[in-house]
């Protein structure tokens, strides 16, 4: 960034810090609060009052710092879909007990901290990863491709709302519309027989919503995934982030994904020996 730009950027970043303070309105986020300078100061008289009777001393220093939205907010913020998938996911991983697990494309802070936390996981992934992570070995791969040294070499895969982003360019990835495809074969081809394939991916009328992902219906999931896979277990994440886990397969549900625009399809999948 050119030295007239941080220039400018800075401030512009503090002309927003005191429209926040004084009105609550965050121009950075869009974000209207309805709390109030007025408040504020009121609650740092009253802070810096009980300071002066306390042995520690904290001085207030930097000016305000305000955060007017968090006392409206829940106690913890569940992120749409990732927060139960990648809990779930991770507690099956630990129950199973795999000799090796390789993720491909899974969230890092999320599912890949989850398992990160209780054992060793591989994670592949077309975008670089630079920073080191204990318990994490990484490998920048495109999984559209297939390395033959990879092939039946793990008794364990995770692939967490990823694969609906194969070829459609968004993380850098060559645009193929049937990239999809391709890292699905892929990742079987990976898989030893009876090993276990941990897959979600956007349930709903199936579409492409470029170049974000692809939503599946259900009944394509499962025709593409009955060749190659039994289902072990299936749970799924509505469009209000409930979810349920380990349901019934109907053919009612199938038809209308249960209900489901934008919910998210979790499948326990053990590999067939074809």
């Amino acid at each position: 960034m050119k030295l007239d730009h941080i220039f400018f950027y800075k401030v512009k970043q503090r002309i927003f810090r005191y429209i926040y303070l004084y009105t609550g309105i965050n121009l950075s986020i869009k974000m209207v609060s309805c709390s109030n300078y007025f408040v504020l100061k009121k609650q740092l008289r009253l802070l810096k009052k009980q300071g002066l009777k306390s042995s520690v001393s904290f001085p207030v220093e930097g000016g305000l710092f305000p955060y007017y939205e968090d006392k409206k907010e829940n106690a913890g913020y569940l992120e749409f879909h990732y927060f139960y998938q990648d809990l779930y996911v991770a507690q099956l991983i630990c129950q199973n007990n795999p000799t090796r697990h390789i993720d491909i494309g899974s969230r890092v802070p999320g599912f890949v901290a989850h398992v990160a936390a209780y054992r060793e996981i591989e994670i592949y992934d077309i975008r670089p990863l630079n920073n080191p992570i204990p318990n994490v070995k990484f490998k920048q791969f495109d999984l559209m491709q297939f390395n033959e040294k990879d092939a039946e070499s793990t008794d364990s895969i995770s692939c967490l709302h990823a694969l609906e982003h194969f070829g459609l360019g968004r993380y850098g990835d060559p645009i193929c519309y049937d990239g999809y495809l391709f890292g699905f074969i892929n990742i079987h081809k990976m898989l030893k027989i009876n090993g276990k394939f941990y897959f979600s991916v956007p349930m709903g009328k199936q579409r492409i919503e470029f170049h974000a992902h692809r939503v599946f219906s259900l009944r394509y999931l499962m025709e593409l995934i009955t060749p190659y896979y039994s289902v072990e277990s299936f749970s799924y994440i509505d469009d209000n982030n409930v979810f349920y886990e380990n349901v019934i397969i109907s053919e009612e549900n199938v038809e209308n994904n249960y209900g489901c625009n934008y919910g998210c399809a979790i499948f326990e999948l053990k590999k067939n020996n074809l």
